[in-house]
């Protein structure tokens, strides 16, 4: 009787532990939350931003509806003698192909922004390579370069997305900084919320058709200027061999 009584004690103790693990997978596995083991996530990431000491950091514009406001941003970046990273839609590039080739003459980067600008996390793997093989073909097509950058809409993502990006020669990118200026926040909001957010290898993200985006740009480039950072394209701000992505997103080099 005494051994049935330990013997069922000890059942209980193990479903309970297994619940527990249970429990703790899900929330782990099913949410935005990474589990890390030696500073690894187990989760594949993007980079979110760079972690570097030198304070160069990245401005970058997500192009898919319009171009509004986008000569005054090459204005203002031209002015402050600033080169920055656009990912572009396939349709805005096939609709607005000057501006896409204005924007390359002006010595900024372009990435892609996928072909349809879908919930990609959503898509198979060969949808997934179609939305970025058609892409990147027509950014080649009107400037004449083919893009080693995407960002993928809406900031979705999932294995599979990353790894068929990782196949194609492709460096997926989120950001640190979001300006959220597609919310029509004003200048001053959108301001305040990049200067208070920025470090050393941070990466903005703005759209080029954000209401009030060319209005609060250059304020952000005179004060982060002063404060002694500098701007560089993504693809001069990321490590292209020899890194590891932290938990939190950040690119660390391994050299």
């Amino acid at each position: 009787m005494y051994f049935a009584i330990i013997g069922r004690k000890t059942l209980i103790k193990t479903v309970a532990i297994i619940s527990a693990l249970a429990v703790v997978c899900t929330i782990f596995f099913s949410s935005k939350a990474h589990v890390v083991f030696g500073g690894k996530p187990l989760k594949k990431l993007p980079i979110y931003y760079v972690q570097r000491n030198d304070k160069k950091i990245s401005v970058s514009f997500d192009c898919a509806w319009g171009v509004t406001y986008t000569d005054q941003l090459l204005s203002i970046m031209e002015k402050q003698q600033v080169k920055c990273t656009f990912f572009t839609v396939e349709f805005w590039a096939k609709k607005y192909p000057d501006y896409l080739s204005k924007i390359a003459k002006a010595g900024h980067e372009i990435g892609t922004h996928s072909a349809t600008h879908p919930h990609m996390a959503k898509l198979d793997k060969n949808a997934v390579a179609r939305e970025l093989t058609s892409s990147s073909s027509v950014i080649k097509e009107i400037t004449g370069v083919s893009p080693t950058l995407f960002r993928a809409p809406f900031g979705e993502y999932n294995d599979t997305v990353l790894k068929t990006a990782e196949e194609l020669g492709l460096y997926t990118i989120q950001w640190d900084v979001d300006s959220l200026d597609w919310k029509d926040l004003t200048k001053e909001k959108i301001a305040k919320r990049v200067l208070s957010k920025v470090k050393s290898g941070s990466i903005v993200l703005f759209h080029n058709q954000g209401k009030h985006t060319a209005e609060a740009l250059e304020e952000i480039i005179v004060t982060l200027k002063n404060q002694g950072y500098t701007f560089v394209p993504i693809g001069e701000l990321i490590y292209k061999n020899d890194y590891e992505i932290t938990a939190d997103g950040g690119q660390r080099s391994l050299i």
